[in-house]
């Protein structure tokens, strides 16, 4: 089952490889504007909550497009700093053989 799971893990990874990394930052941007909406926080709150301004936050949910220290700031505006710890901590693998190897 561990297996499985990292070899389902390693093929997300390769569909992330084909995007573009305008496309991904569009997607995160996406991501972010589910949530503030789930917690119904507009854009004007979510800019007093997290010190960024109002114009990088529009300019973020329309483009993708924001510093790392403004992404960190919404993301604990949002209580969604887990998510930011959690990049680049899941090692990527190029083949089942080191998936194998690992163990």
């Amino acid at each position: 089952m561990k297996i499985l799971v990292k070899i389902l893990a390693m093929n997300n990874i390769n569909l992330l490889m084909n995007k573009s990394p305008q496309e991904i930052g569009k997607e995160i941007a996406e991501n972010e504007r589910k949530r503030r909406k789930e917690k119904k926080i507009t854009q004007f709150a979510l800019s007093q909550l997290s010190d960024v301004s109002l114009g990088s936050i529009k300019r973020f949910e329309r483009t993708g497009e924001i510093s790392l220290s403004s992404l960190i700031k919404i993301a604990f505006a949002l209580g969604l700093e887990e998510d930011l710890e959690a990049l680049f901590k899941k090692r990527s693998y190029r083949s089942i053989k080191e998936i194998i190897d690992e163990k």
